[in-house]
């Protein structure tokens, strides 16, 4: 979900360069049933990570959205590319060798992720390095206070470490390897020392105070405005305002803080993949559904059980998402459950992959930061490029919290009813290894809805023509298959153009659906490959158009079977779709603001939590609800049912977002590294108000979370919680013109399109809302969505 990062401009220059750089180590969308059922847990990514750039999702979603090799070499096209995505890297050529024997320096009409290896990663960034070196030095001597001596130089400058770095990073997140990893950690500091330097720039600074100061600036649009401002802001943020000697000491923090960050992220995955269970005794796994059986059969096969079946076994059990959920909530046998969930809890806090230590430094170093730049904490500088404000952020979590007590503690009453009825010899005693499985079987008597027999009406074909076609009626848009058209990384990605009404291209994305645990991070998320922009236009008239990939993590195929996705994938889909169709749709043609590029953080899950609730619009449902094989429909029953169902457990699931994004605020608000209190102990005090179960013990459950030691979420966990606001609210505009109004929803979709998804970073994102709503947001939508509108504020 996007947060909806409020007054504070954030878009400018080294902050996208952080954006774009960031190390995404976006976790999971929803990655950890325990936050369906009970818990739950994160993602991320990034560079000096104030501002990621690639949007993962929250480890839980109020709508309960979950996200839960080979080297593809795609053949180019030798049709004529559109003009707008042409070459604009050309500046980046250094040594024609060098440029024809390493594909991160050659021109290119899209990245050529197919050819991309560990061993051009060092010579193309040190090469790209010392030319943007050149080309800094040279915008220093001759800057003037004036768009094309100071901004148009600067954006060519950040968009060519943008776009090589990112093409990088993303491989690092969906092919891992250790050549790869070994080489992006080896250049990470000097990308990082460049980074600091331009951010750091005071000829750079200057000349932005000067546009700033000059009798122009009253003329200058609300784009251009945002710009200068956040990028006077950004200087300050990072350190251009600080004697040389604190300097030094600020770049050395950002420095070590870029390889923790790293590093965690590294070793969450890798604690992600040491974890194997091997099953032989089909007993063992009683419960588990068909579809769980054949992935947990075909990843036997993958690891050299050359005769595992979905029958006969064996089977292994992983981390990984789509495993971890099935066991944790379907399988019968509690042992199995109780130790697969302890393995979760605790991966990576422990041996040679221990992120104790990792998470104390990274909390220490943000501090410093925070005190040599004048604040209190970190999490006012967190909060200085976000809509938000500390008192703001923790006054919603707290009326939040209010509302869903109680509901979560009748939640848990539920299940301990249900289970007792049932026979379970645990029903007086449910802990956090029982109450997904509770939880789902709960669901399926009350809605008589399984999830696990809705997926052969949720096959990953229907569900992609059908989201196309509501981005037809609501936006205007037509989408395409455009593969072979550009390079890919994985047999299994899809490419495809948008085109407006009128036929012409206006972007174009990747689509890469299924997980693949040996080499892909975990979770889902969005990012860009590169933004709309005028300056950065092939042809000098129509702006460079933008494009963008969507990673998820569902099931794939089995056998001869398309991915059969459950209901959640479905929904994680439609949410990250919402975070492309932003970057898509933008009319804004400053590159520093366009897309997603600029938008406060906490406002960035708009269009994403707002895609979310047309899975319940019952013509969209229907319309991609068909049964693979027979093409029968969806039965209007299950459909009231899944309706009836979406508030299920919402208090609980509210409570844990909350949960996160209140310890998030704790520790970096409070929290003081090496006093007597431990970031166990701070998680233990904080569940006591936000976890009717409270954790174990021996939960290590910050070693995994990504969002916020390896991710953009430090101090901005909330912003899930606070564009929840956001999108409940603008979906409400839907629900006040008819959804069943065809020429209302079009006009709104209109509306929306020429708001929230054009506008980018170039206006408040505050303004864009008040725009496209005609008031402020309120709270109410999200509330009556979730069925907690009337619950009382006690607790």
């Amino acid at each position: 979900m996007a947060e909806t990062r409020k007054l504070h401009p954030a878009g400018a220059v080294l902050l996208i360069i952080n954006l774009l750089m960031a190390s995404r180590i976006s976790l999971s969308r929803s990655i950890l049933l325990l936050q369906r059922t009970n818990n739950h847990f994160p993602y991320s990514h990034f560079t000096p990570k104030r501002f990621p750039k690639s949007y993962p999702c929250p480890l839980w979603s109020s709508s309960f959205s979950l996200c839960l090799q080979t080297l593809h070499k795609s053949s180019t096209t030798t049709a004529t590319t559109p003009p707008s995505i042409s070459n604009c890297y050309s500046s980046i050529s250094m040594d024609p060798v060098a440029d024809q024997a390493n594909p991160l320096l050659q021109d290119f009409e899209f990245p050529p992720f197919d050819v991309v290896e560990a061993k051009h990663v060092r010579p193309g960034i040190r090469a790209l390095l010392k030319n943007l070196e050149s080309d800094l030095e040279e915008l220093e001597r001759t800057v003037e206070p004036s768009w094309p001596k100071l901004v148009e130089p600067l954006e060519k400058i950040a968009d060519q470490l943008t776009v090589v770095w990112g093409m990088i990073n993303h491989l690092k997140a969906v092919k891992d390897s250790p050549e790869l990893r070994a080489a992006i950690e080896e250049v990470q500091p000097e990308k990082v020392k460049f980074q600091l330097r331009l951010g750091q720039s005071k000829p750079i600074y200057n000349a932005f105070k000067a546009i700033q100061d000059s009798p122009q600036w009253p003329s200058l649009s609300d784009a251009r405005k945002r710009i200068v401002e956040s990028q006077i802001k950004e200087g300050v943020l990072n350190g251009v305002a600080l004697d040389d000697d604190k300097r030094e000491q600020f770049n050395k923090i950002e420095q070590e803080l870029e390889r923790l960050s790293q590093k965690f992220g590294e070793n969450v995955l890798d604690a992600t993949k040491k974890f194997e269970k091997i099953i032989t005794d089909k007993k063992d796994i009683e419960g588990l559904p068909a579809t769980s059986l054949g992935l947990a059969a075909q990843t036997a096969v993958s690891k050299g059980h050359t005769d595992a079946s979905a029958e006969n076994g064996p089977w292994i059990i992983t981390l990984d998402a789509p495993s971890f959920m099935s066991v944790m909530q379907h399988a019968r046998n509690r042992g199995l459950r109780e130790e697969i969930y302890r393995a979760y809890v605790t991966r990576a806090s422990s041996g040679d992959l221990n992120n104790t230590a990792i998470i104390d430094e990274i909390l220490k170093l943000r501090l410093e930061k925070a005190k040599l730049l004048g604040y209190n904490n970190y999490t006012e500088v967190s909060m200085a490029t976000k809509m938000a404000t500390v008192e703001k952020a923790e006054e919603l979590l707290e009326k939040l919290r209010a509302a869903s007590w109680d509901a979560a503690v009748q939640d848990m009453e539920d299940l301990k009813i249900f289970s007792k009825n049932q026979g379970a010899m645990e029903a007086n005693d449910l802990t956090h290894w029982d109450t997904g499985f509770w939880a789902e079987r709960l669901r399926e008597s009350k809605y008589d809805i399984n999830e696990e027999e809705l997926r052969p009406f949720f096959s990953l074909p229907k569900v992609m023509d059908g989201l196309f076609n509501l981005a037809k009626t609501i936006f205007g848009i037509d989408i395409e298959p455009a593969d072979g058209l550009a390079p890919v990384w994985n047999n299994d990605v899809k490419f495809y153009c948008v085109k407006d009404s009128l036929g012409s291209p206006i972007a174009y994305f990747y689509f890469d659906p299924y997980s693949r645990p040996s080499e892909k991070r975990g979770g889902a998320w969005m990012d860009e490959v590169v933004s709309r922009s005028r300056v950065l236009s092939p042809n000098g008239t129509a702006p460079r158009l933008p494009i963008a990939h969507m990673v998820c993590n569902q099931t794939p195929p089995v056998g001869d079977k398309p991915s059969l996705m459950t209901f959640r994938e479905v929904e994680t889909v439609f949410h990250e779709f919402g975070h492309a169709l932003q970057h898509m749709l933008t009319k804004q043609d400053e590159g520093l603001v366009a897309g997603i590029r600029g938008i406060e953080w906490d406002a960035v899950e708009l269009p994403s939590q707002f895609m979310e609730n047309w899975c319940y619009h019952r013509e969209t449902l229907m319309g991609i609800a068909k049964h693979y094989e027979t093409g029968e429909s969806l039965p209007e029953e299950v459909y009231l049912k899944l309706l009836a169902a979406r508030t299920f457990r919402a208090g609980s699931f509210s409570l844990r977002q909350i949960k996160f994004a209140s310890l998030d605020l704790e520790l970096h608000t409070k929290y003081i590294p090496g006093a007597l209190e431990s970031i166990y102990d701070v998680d233990q005090r904080v569940s006591k108000r936000t976890q009717v179960i409270p954790p174990l013990p021996e939960d290590r459950f910050l070693c995994g979370f990504s969002h916020i030691f390896a991710g953009g979420y430090a101090a901005g966990y909330y912003s899930y919680k606070w564009a929840e606001v956001l999108s409940a609210d603008a979906f409400s505009a839907f629900e006040d013109a008819g959804l069943d109004n065809h020429k209302a929803v079009k006009e709104t979709g209109h509306k929306f399109r020429e708001t929230i998804l054009a506008l980018g970073g170039g206006k408040a994102p505050l303004e864009v809302f008040v725009e496209f709503r005609g008031r402020e947001p309120s709270p109410e939508a999200l509330l009556r969505h979730n069925g907690l509108l009337s619950v009382t504020t006690s607790a």
